[in-house]
């Protein structure tokens, strides 16, 4: 089968390269990384021909790329541009998990400044606020600090934080507890868990620092009870998918449902309608055999496959420029990825990279510039064999988490977890 993986970051290259092990892939516009498991074109994805058009980024996705090239009559791995607006809205999502009943956080939408100023003021922390539109997954503030809270609505109201995507944001009650994160592929009616993962999104140790994108993820979590992917499924998943299709929305492609453990059961942090960066880095090579078919599946509107899926672990470090999720630092000259690669179970995926003009060198070119994934029998494998890897790669200004899985690790009675 050939596949047009549409992207250029880490997500696509960890789609690319689970693909590229059982089928012909060629990414549109890709990166250095890719170009190891793929064909790159420059060219726009309605103008190759291929069995399966699967979109990695949410951006094309709410700009309506899906619904171009299913008017061409190609089977399509993402959903409409009605569908992709779960992530390109969260009001829209809100108020869909609202009707749809789905367990969720107490929200209010705000999209002028004195309303928001008047409902801080009469209400304690910690404030949760989210930018309605895209962020990249650096929209979301919590904090226990009013004048913070009051801040950071100026920032975002006012269009100085994220432009017209922040001048609506959602206020959320603060809910309590773990993470998780579940991808579900879906044709719309039935849908397929793939494992459940947990993301590190502060930029620093201990959680400390501003969100970002996301600085490390690994599967599996000790602290996911054995039941609690039928749990989401039954509660939120099938729920959402009803509501849409009651909207007469079409969704085809994966749902990321960003979920909180709480004391009263698991609650819907957000949906988005992308595989998840960094966790796609984590969960996809988990899969050993059969993702093409899954996906194809769902895209053609039959879910009639399911995935092969490994035992053991996988872990996954994000390297990232100086500066980080703030202004970054200007490219920096990549060394040592023969040298990760080398340790066994190790594959690095490139998130921001380019080759630098004239040198043909690989230099950063972004934010989160490489995510190196390890997958083990155990966490704590995976965990050893990541970090040896995080050790051989250098670039000037890189930085990087050292405690991603030490707290599972350590919630866990046994580390072979």
């Amino acid at each position: 089968m050939r596949i047009v993986v549409i992207g250029g970051g880490g997500r696509e290259h960890a789609l690319a390269w689970a693909l590229s092990k059982e089928h012909e892939v060629v990414v549109t516009p890709g990166n250095p990384g890719i170009a190891q498991c793929g064909e790159i074109l420059s060219r726009s994805a309605l103008e190759i021909d291929a069995d399966l058009f699967v979109i990695g980024p949410e951006a094309p996705l709410v700009d309506g790329l899906g619904d171009a090239l299913r008017a061409q009559g190609k089977a399509v791995f993402g959903p409409s541009k009605e569908g992709a607006r779960i992530e390109g809205s969260k009001a829209f999502m809100k108020d869909l998990l609202r009707s749809a009943r789905v367990p969720t956080a107490d929200y209010t939408v705000i999209d002028n400044l004195a309303e928001g100023v008047r409902y801080v003021e009469s209400h304690d922390g910690p404030y949760v606020i989210k930018t309605d539109g895209l962020a990249a997954g650096k929209g979301v503030l919590v904090t226990p600090s009013r004048e913070e809270a009051l801040e950071d609505l100026r920032a975002k109201l006012g269009g100085e934080s994220f432009g017209s995507a922040g001048r609506t944001v959602v206020i959320e009650e603060a809910m309590a507890g773990p993470e998780i994160s579940l991808l579900a592929v879906t044709d719309g009616y039935s849908a397929v868990a793939l494992p459940v993962a947990t993301d590190y999104k502060r930029a620093y140790d201990g959680d400390a620092g501003p969100n970002t994108g996301g600085m490390g993820a690994h599967t599996p979590v000790p602290w996911a009870p054995s039941d609690v992917v039928e749990e989401i499924m039954t509660d939120s998943v099938r729920p959402l998918l009803l509501a849409l299709r009651r909207r007469g929305i079409e969704y085809r492609g994966v749902l990321y449902a960003g979920m909180m453990l709480t004391p009263k059961g698991p609650k819907v942090v957000e949906f988005n309608i992308r595989f998840g960066d960094p966790e796609a880095q984590a969960v996809l090579p988990m899969i050993s055999s059969g993702l093409g078919e899954l996906l194809l599946g769902a895209a053609r509107g039959r879910l009639d496959a399911e995935p092969v899926i490994q035992a053991g672990a996988c872990l996954v470090v994000a390297l990232t420029s100086r500066g980080y999720p703030g202004s970054v630092a200007p490219a920096e000259r990549i060394t040592g990825l023969e040298a990760a690669e080398a340790i066994d179970g190790v594959t690095v995926f490139h998130s921001g990279t380019t080759l630098a003009e004239g040198s043909g060198e690989l230099v950063s070119a972004g934010g989160r510039v490489l995510t190196v994934s390890a997958r083990g029998d155990t966490l704590l494998d995976a965990r050893e064999r990541a970090y040896r890897a995080v050790n051989e790669i250098h670039f000037n200004g890189a930085h990087y988490r050292r405690d991603i899985g030490l707290r599972a690790l350590s919630t866990s009675t046994d580390t072979g977890v």
